[in-house]
């Protein structure tokens, strides 16, 4: 006999309406969508009350990251349980640096291995571009062909690449339907800034943020828009935007019907730069940084009025304690990143939702469906359509939680949202028909997840 599995009763998001609804769930696959199912099925779970959505889709993650000489604490087992327990279903990672001159596939090779037999939901990664020659422009067809559509290229870091060779990825990248994702900040005005206060012995966290200020941010941003609009309107996708400087020159940009594509993420629109002043401040060196308080609001704003399409996490864990040790008091020395891939929906049903910041369709919209539309995994990913994959999740409206470490899954000695008062949690997590968190207990099995081959040209 084949199993299935009905849910019945639930507040269904579907797309264009919120509605009860009944769903059936068969071969893995979501096999119909009505207002009173009456069949009979191998598992019945009663949705009274409850909100039900499509899985989440987190398409920023950086899962074994190896920066330097330290290794992120998450790799794609622990990294992917944590984020099937916060309700994310599907993946795409943001893979590291191969060695120097390498090509485009070596390192996604790497995270083959790195995932395969790993990870516990479907996943994918974003290649990425770390020098630009003819032999890295002739290899970029070979890679979508595989599979992985969209590349980032970083401004900043050891690899920060210059505006040429920008240019030259965009126009290859356009030709050829892939997605170029970008960390838009003005690399020397960083390092001046950055160099500049520790000749001053101005070391404490704050000076991170004021090194790689707001308009350092924009800046960047704005030259990438210009450089695409060079490149024949070429899809641009910024990672992480943290301000209103940056939002203004995407808001005008799309205004125009420039195909500029904005994510943030919870950090930005949760913690502000205050708290680069406490004790324990070094726990929130990321770059961008934090920035001040009137930020979050316009950011809110830019996520309800559609500048932004999506929220990631960035997830990006380093151990608090690596972090003081490594930095020793000195901002510049402190390994980058925040952990998040647990947190991301619930904080944004929580804070978002509950708090009436969005609508519940608005949520579903940012953390899954847009996701998996600018990715190429639309609708097979990131929705609840009939015919599309059984990525489900279940949140209790109802459910009070203060957010711990200790009630977390990854592997990393804190979260910056610890003693959050949350309303609101996801309580069941169904991938692919299997049923693998429940009430925040794991379920599933490990390397149970599948890589997933994306389309290329969708940037709704």
């Amino acid at each position: 006999m084949t199993f299935s599995i009905l849910i019945k009763n639930g507040k269904a998001v579907i797309e264009n309406e919120v509605k009860v609804k009944d769903i059936l769930v068969l071969d893995g696959k979501i096999h119909k969508i009505e207002d009173n199912i009456n069949t009979k099925a191998s598992k019945i779970i009663d949705a009274s009350g409850k909100v039900v959505i499509p899985g989440g889709v987190d398409i920023h993650t950086h899962f074994n990251l190896h920066a330097g000489c330290y290794i992120a604490q998450d790799n794609f087992y622990t990294g992917t349980v944590a984020a099937a327990c916060g309700g994310t279903t599907t993946i795409v990672d943001h893979i590291g640096f191969g060695p120097e001159g390498c090509g485009l596939m070596q390192p996604i090779e790497k995270y083959h291995e790195y995932a395969d037999g790993n990870s516990v939901v479907d996943f994918s990664f974003h290649g990425v571009f770390q020098h630009v020659n003819e032999k890295i422009l002739n290899e970029i067809p070979k890679v979508i062909d595989a599979g992985i559509t969209s590349f980032k290229a970083y401004m900043v870091y050891d690899y920060a690449l210059g505006d040429e060779q920008i240019l030259k990825l965009m126009l290859k990248l356009k030709k050829h339907g892939g997605l170029l994702a970008v960390h838009c900040e003005n690399n020397k005005v960083a390092k001046f800034y950055k160099n500049s206060f520790l000749a001053e012995g101005k070391t404490e966290p704050v000076y991170h943020a004021k090194s790689r200020n707001d308009i350092c941010e924009a800046e960047a941003v704005n030259r990438m828009i210009c450089l695409s609009k060079i490149a024949g309107n070429a899809p641009l996708y910024i990672v992480h935007v943290s301000s209103k400087a940056s939002i203004d020159y995407i808001k005008l940009a799309q205004m125009g019907s420039h195909c500029v594509i904005a994510e943030t993420c919870p950090q930005y629109l949760l913690l502000d730069e205050s708290l680069y002043y406490n004790v324990d401040g070094m726990k929130y060196i990321l770059t961008p940084p934090l920035r001040k308080n009137h930020n979050l609001t316009v950011l809110w704003n830019s996520i309800n009025r559609e500048y932004i399409s999506t929220v990631a996490s960035d997830h990006c864990p380093f151990n608090y304690n690596l972090r003081k040790q490594a930095a020793d008091n000195d901002f510049s020395r402190c390994p980058n990143g925040l952990p998040g891939v647990e947190t991301r929906i619930p904080l944004m049903f929580s804070e978002g939702v509950m708090n009436f910041k969005i609508s519940l369709k608005r949520f579903v919209e940012i953390n899954c469906t847009n996701p998996a539309k600018v990715t190429g995994l639309y609708p097979k990913k990131g929705v609840l359509r009939e015919g599309s994959d059984a990525d489900i999740v279940i949140i209790d409206p109802d459910k009070k939680v203060t957010l711990s470490n200790s009630m977390l899954h990854q592997n990393v000695d804190y979260t910056p949202y610890e003693g959050f008062e949350l309303q609101g949690y996801p309580v069941l997590t169904m991938s692919n028909g299997e049923i693998i968190v429940e009430n925040n207990k794991f379920l599933g099995q490990k390397g149970r997840g599948k890589f997933l081959k994306r389309k290329t040209g969708i940037f709704e």
